[in-house]
């Protein structure tokens, strides 16, 4: 594979953490690990956190079924961490740029998520007409739910919301300007959720 140039390279990662609110989280984790196909990223765990890189589609992938396998148990779950795509020097786990496009995990479960997200578009003067822009395309989707301090609020079906984040964090790149990272913070099953939850 040809190297890439500093800021270039079309690996897409997500370090996070899930946290579910059980004393079985051990086995609640092990069993969304167990149940998620990670055969198409490069991932890596250690104490504190795990990444995952690869192509953009099977890292937003692994990431949506991870969290609805960890959901399904019905525990509380709760899921914070940073997708990087363009950071200099990023290139472990360039052979998984050669995985068929085709996404491996397609469960189509519904599932209520309740999230916050912000984007730092890195080195992007304009970068607050990109996150105005990105707001208005959360609308667009119907995922929207509220303005609030350093982040927006986006809830709704996972499957409707990971389409917006996946979207949103393929049109707030450029070619000029390809360092995007992304912030996420999720709850799911959240005794909290049940006035919010269409699906309640």
């Amino acid at each position: 594979m040809e190297p890439y140039s500093c800021g270039t390279s079309p690996i897409v990662g997500f370090r996070f953490s899930l946290h579910p609110m059980s004393g079985h989280f051990i086995s609640i984790i092990k069993g969304a690990l167990k149940e998620t196909d990670t055969s198409h990223v490069w991932m890596q765990t250690d104490d504190v956190s795990t990444v995952i890189r690869g192509k953009q589609r099977h890292v937003f992938n692994v990431a949506k079924a991870l969290a609805l396998h960890a959901a399904k148990t019905g525990e509380h779950i709760a899921m914070s961490g940073t997708f990087s795509a363009g950071c200099p020097g990023d290139t472990a786990g360039d052979v998984y740029l050669d995985a068929p496009d085709e996404p491996v995990n397609q469960d189509s479960t519904p599932q209520y998520v309740s999230s916050q997200f912000a984007l730092y578009p890195m080195n992007n003067p304009d970068y607050m007409e990109v996150i105005y822009r990105e707001v208005e395309r959360a609308k667009e989707f119907g995922v929207w739910n509220d303005s609030m301090h350093y982040a927006s609020g986006i809830h709704g079906d996972i499957h409707e919301v990971f389409s917006f984040y996946e979207a949103s964090f393929s049109e707030a790149r450029s070619d000029q300007y390809p360092h995007l990272v992304m912030t996420v913070s999720m709850s799911l099953n959240s005794p909290s959720h049940t006035t919010g939850d269409p699906h309640a």
